[in-house]
């Protein structure tokens, strides 16, 4: 991977975000930071992943979508119906094209730190919890319990995150990207076949 000066990218992320995504972005960068170090990831890529991963989420929707047709980035039907989930997809496209990132471990991390996917990578893991448990995140009574266990296993708190996820979704009765229900069920499945 190609050096990557983190002071010269958070200065560039900071100039496309506002004051409380820019926050929460750097929320999701140290608690990459640290999750790295628990679980021996190199630091360096978990900042730069954690630093790049919502930045498409200030486009609007209308640029979020035409990014993704001009770009040719497929657009599932949960997605068409709501475009600001495609930050993610068109984050990794900017992350590549506008931000000069070759590393396709960061780009994945980008692209599904909010569905998450089957056989994901530690680092993908890492940036999808962190994204989670940061500490401006206050939106789950659960949070106490899984910033520990985010410590202890990530695929145990992969799927504690999963399955809130869907809960809520359920709740409210949203749709749900089919990637996310399909990332659940991979991880419980490894989960169970654990002796």
């Amino acid at each position: 991977m190609a050096r990557v000066d983190i002071a010269e990218l958070r200065t560039k992320i900071k100039k496309t975000q506002d004051k409380k995504r820019f926050e929460h972005t750097l929320g999701v960068t140290y608690t990459a930071a640290c999750l790295a170090m628990c679980y021996d990831v190199d630091t360096e890529r978990a900042q730069i992943a954690g630093l790049l991963h919502d930045c498409a989420k200030c486009l609007s929707n209308d640029k979020k979508v035409s990014l993704c047709k001009k770009q040719s980035i497929e657009i599932n039907m949960t997605e068409a119906k709501n475009p600001f989930l495609l930050h993610a997809k068109a984050g990794a496209y900017l992350a590549e094209h506008k931000y000069g990132i070759g590393d396709e471990d960061i780009l994945n991390a980008v692209r599904y730190h909010t569905t998450g996917r089957p056989g994901m990578s530690t680092l993908e893991k890492i940036v999808f919890i962190a994204d989670y448990i940061e500490p401006g995140r206050d939106h789950s009574a659960r949070l106490p319990e899984l910033r520990r266990l985010a410590f202890q296993d990530l695929d145990r708190t992969l799927i504690e995150i999963l399955k809130d996820t869907l809960s809520y979704l359920d709740g409210l009765e949203n749709e749900i990207d089919p990637m996310t229900r399909r990332t659940y069920d991979h991880y419980i499945k490894i989960m169970d076949e654990k002796p």
